[in-house]
């Protein structure tokens, strides 16, 4: 008696276990991918716009994972994205060597800018030299704020201090603070101090809480800032939805998800510039 109850209860859990399973096959109405992104993609309202557009052509649900751009391609590494969408070339290029990713494809581009405080407490509004920007801020002690967070704007930063000649792990004092988290979180801490940051320029134009902040130093080509874009390797990882994830690398990249990116802007400023056809990019 005791058996057949138990035998009854297995078949049970396993009739469950069946449901559940077929209610969780992919079908037209839940067909999606997984794209691990530097967070000034949605920060901007880029995805915002693009992404809509996307899912009303081809039925495809892209699911973001906003991150730096380290830890995005580390998602990938481990499998856990169909495609990365980041902003730190040599990274992605690392990427593709170690064999994560299938192929990069440059997609777009913007700027960083420096933004800080009004006041301008180091004497650099206006300048289009980041290098001595970055000297002035580190030689008055003017607060700055870092992310901290081995993103693709993480990385630029380390390298204009490395061109400004400032070795910031010993030259960093109570002025500089890292906060391990994204740009908007970043904005965010440096209205509150009244500090120094490094941000993308779509992310600044998209954000509300600025406070005493505003654009302190642009213009320098050492700002310029790419965008790519890359399949996870199927080869590595099995499970990656290689034909859904290159249908939505291949929009992005088509004349039609260019001019969508190219028409997104705000109060009239173009936010990013497509240039997937631009040798080198």
């Amino acid at each position: 008696m005791l058996r057949r109850t138990l035998l009854a209860a297995g078949f049970t859990v396993v009739a469950l276990s069946g449901a559940v399973a077929q209610t969780a096959a992919p079908t037209a109405d839940n067909r999606f991918i997984t794209v691990s992104s530097t967070t000034s993609t949605t920060d901007s309202g880029l995805f915002k716009e693009l992404l809509p557009r996307f899912k009303a052509k081809t039925g495809i649900e892209v699911r973001v994972v906003s991150q730096g751009t380290g830890q995005a391609l580390d998602t990938g590494r481990r499998g856990d994205a169909d495609v990365v969408f980041v902003h730190a070339k040599p990274q992605e290029e690392k990427f593709v060597a170690e064999g994560f990713g299938v192929k990069r494809k440059p997609v777009m581009y913007n700027d960083f800018v420096l933004i800080g405080p009004k006041s301008d407490p180091a004497g650099i509004k206006g300048s289009k030299d980041i290098a001595a920007a970055l000297k002035a801020v580190q030689a008055k002690g003017a607060a700055f704020v870092s992310r901290g967070d081995k993103s693709g704007t993480h990385s630029a930063e380390l390298t204009l201090w490395k061109v400004a000649d400032v070795d910031i792990d010993k030259d960093r004092g109570g002025w500089y603070r890292e906060i391990g988290q994204g740009m908007g979180a970043a904005l965010n801490t440096a209205s509150a101090m009244n500090a120094y940051v490094l941000a993308d320029r779509a992310t600044w134009l998209n954000f509300k809480n600025r406070g005493e902040l505003d654009i302190v130093v642009e213009g320098d080509k050492r700002l310029f800032n790419q965008y790519g874009v890359i399949l996870v390797n199927p080869v590595k990882h099995p499970h990656v939805k290689k034909a859904d994830g290159q249908i939505f690398i291949d929009w992005l990249v088509s004349p039609e998800g260019q001019k969508a990116i190219a028409d997104y802007k705000i109060n009239g400023q173009s936010l990013f510039f497509p240039n997937a056809t631009q040798p080198g990019a």
